[in-house]
């Protein structure tokens, strides 16, 4: 027998004797002989010899997230007149600095639409300034690392530190609103009109994500 030939006589060999298994264990099993033809039929067949068939690889785990990145930030720049380009790169880091201070990025993003509405160099006249509108000289220690507080206007920077003070407010506050009025610097305000704003906004992400992604 040539050596092209011995491949294929194995790959029979192997399937003549899964079918004389078949007929042999017919009587002790519960499913029918033909089931079982069909059940084997249809899985692949490894001979000796012959490689496996490759499996297909799963899809990355963070496929869905980068769906949804993609579909914000097209949302934002419609909503809000932004460059889709620049909201892509906001929505993305939002991702990535939730991920790391444990802060739900559609929280991020909707304090952002609220302090700045998307606009990177905002100045508020109390001196907040950036996407999350972060006052520099009441979180200096969170700046050094970044190279000091002149690094507020970096959106990347401002939404990393923005993230923090999110997360250290969460954790000394009973509640989400209280948290956000905290941020906003208004924990004093009976009606919290901010928190209200910034979680209706939230609603609004999550509601569209919904929608955008066929779970609604």
């Amino acid at each position: 027998m040539t050596n092209a030939l011995k491949p294929l006589f194995s790959l029979v060999r192997a399937a003549l004797a899964l079918v004389g298994l078949l007929v042999v264990l017919t009587p002790v099993l519960p499913t029918s002989r033909e089931t079982l033809i069909k059940q084997v039929a249809a899985g692949p067949i490894v001979a000796v010899g012959l490689p496996a068939a490759p499996v297909e690889p799963a899809g990355p785990p963070e496929y869905l997230q980068e769906r949804e990145q993609r579909a914000l930030a097209e949302f934002i720049s419609r909503r809000y007149r932004v460059a889709e380009a620049a909201s892509a790169g906001f929505v993305s880091k939002a991702y990535r600095s939730g991920r790391e201070h444990a802060v739900d990025p559609l929280l991020i993003l909707a304090v952002m639409a609220i302090e700045s509405r998307y606009n990177p160099v905002a100045e508020s006249s109390k001196g907040a300034k950036g996407l999350m509108q972060i006052i520099p000289r009441y979180h200096q220690e969170k700046f050094v690392e970044h190279g000091g507080e002149y690094a507020v206007l970096d959106p990347d920077v401002n939404i990393q530190v923005g993230a923090q003070i999110l997360r250290e407010y969460m954790r000394r506050s009973d509640a989400m609103e209280t948290a956000l009025q905290r941020y906003n610097g208004a924990l004093d305000e009976p009606t919290a009109r901010y928190a209200g704003k910034v979680i209706a906004e939230k609603l609004i992400l999550r509601r569209f994500l919904a929608e955008a992604l066929g779970e609604a």
